[in-house]
């Protein structure tokens, strides 16, 4: 079974902001595509219960993987699966035998899932001595956003270091939810 613990800061950015870190860390010609397919329940218990669930296409190569809390960041459990699973999920509704289904089967859900729909990320990605610096462009249901992840191993000295990589570039703090919430918050405004 592939799991991490995932301890990351984000923060919303504007097009500019977005363009000028791109810039400023000479990344305009290292964006990669890819896809994230989200899914639940018909009554959203996978939400609930503060996890997410997808999909993702890297490369044509598919992950499922679950998001779950944990003390500090997320414990995400990561499954390898091909297109062929991956088209069986959207069709049955139902996950394949493996690590993801038995951390689903913890939390007491059976049900069958429903495919919420696609988000795709255009990301850069730059390694600094702090942590990886992720910048990722989204599309979505007719929209777009931008955001700046920082990904670390240490709580506390990552929240520095991200604190002064934003005041490093003069960009305001600003509150980032996840993009499967931004997804589904978008979702809902489309209903």
């Amino acid at each position: 079974m592939a799991q991490e613990l995932e301890i990351e800061f984000k923060n919303m950015l504007t097009k500019e902001e977005y363009t000028s870190l791109l810039t400023a860390y000479k990344l305009e010609n290292d964006i990669k595509t890819q896809t994230n397919d989200y899914f639940d329940t018909a009554d959203f218990l996978i939400r609930e219960n503060g996890a997410a669930l997808r999909v993702r296409n890297k490369k044509d190569k598919f992950v499922l993987t679950l998001k779950q809390p944990a003390d500090e960041g997320l414990l995400e459990t990561h499954q390898p699966i091909s297109f062929e699973t991956f088209e069986a999920i959207k069709k049955s509704a139902s996950l394949p035998e493996g690590e993801v289904l038995t951390q689903l089967q913890a939390f007491g859900i059976q049900d069958q899932l429903i495919h919420l729909g696609r988000l795709t990320t255009h990301r850069a990605e730059y390694m600094l001595d702090e942590g990886l610096l992720v910048l990722d462009h989204s599309e979505y249901l007719n929209r777009e956003d931008f955001e700046l992840e920082f990904e670390v191993s240490a709580f506390e000295a990552g929240e520095r270091a991200f604190s002064h990589l934003l005041q490093k570039h003069e960009i305001p703090k600003r509150e980032a939810k996840n993009k499967i919430l931004r997804f589904f918050l978008a979702s809902q405004e489309q209903a």
